[in-house]
């Protein structure tokens, strides 16, 4: 399986004969980032947007599928559980609901937090299920605080975080540092990789923190 970024909480899952998912796709114009030029299968989206997708996202090739609501999905031996949390502390009234995709892709486990701002309740960890690989918002103004993102990830004990939604070169919309929750972590200097390449068979028992390098 392959993972890569492209800012904000947009990742490319590729997994070889398995449809590939394009998770929140965000505006170009708006955001001074650019989407994938490349096929989508199925596309998740942790917001419900006022507009038709497609003229957000008019990079991706390829009839995706797009899920923006909570449910159980199966689209071409693709597991996914879309789960209800928020967007601030105060249950939605700020910010509105934010949906959690867990992804499981040939046996891996992918969870998706959006923009999740608060830590999960004991029925949102049993629905999002044993996490392989947890995609974490650190830099949303409002959201997660350092130390909040710290306890999701002992709650959920995924086996790989990979941070998201924080400051990267080119961002036109206001994300704080990774480092503040690198250091909560008690994580030094990580070197961000490209991508990341994992199968079942390596991936590793206690947590590991990632850093990706947004792609463009």
């Amino acid at each position: 399986m392959e993972i890569t970024w492209y800012g904000l909480g947009c990742f490319r899952i590729m997994e070889r004969s398995f449809p590939a998912v394009v998770t929140d796709p965000f505006d170009e114009q708006e955001t001074g980032l650019s989407l994938p030029r490349a096929r989508a299968d199925i596309v998740t989206c942790s917001l419900l947007l006022d507009e038709p997708y497609e003229t957000r996202w008019k990079g991706l090739r390829g009839s995706y599928r797009t899920l923006a609501s909570p449910g159980e999905y199966e689209i071409g031996s693709v597991f996914i559980t879309g789960i209800v949390t928020y967007r601030d502390r105060k249950k939605g009234a700020e910010r509105g609901q934010n949906i959690v995709y867990s992804i499981n892709v040939d046996g891996t486990v992918i969870c998706h937090l959006g923009e999740m701002a608060s830590v999960p309740t004991q029925t949102q960890l049993e629905a999002m299920g044993a996490v392989n690989l947890l995609l974490l918002p650190v830099g949303v103004s409002g959201g997660l605080t350092p130390s909040m993102a710290s306890e999701v990830v002992s709650l959920i004990e995924p086996n790989i975080v990979i941070p998201m939604n924080y400051k990267t070169p080119g961002l036109q919309i206001k994300r704080s540092p990774v480092d503040r929750f690198l250091k909560e972590m008690g994580v030094g200097t990580l070197t961000p990789e490209s991508s990341l390449k994992v199968s079942s068979s390596d991936i590793p028992e206690e947590t590991q923190i990632v850093l990706l390098e947004a792609q463009s």
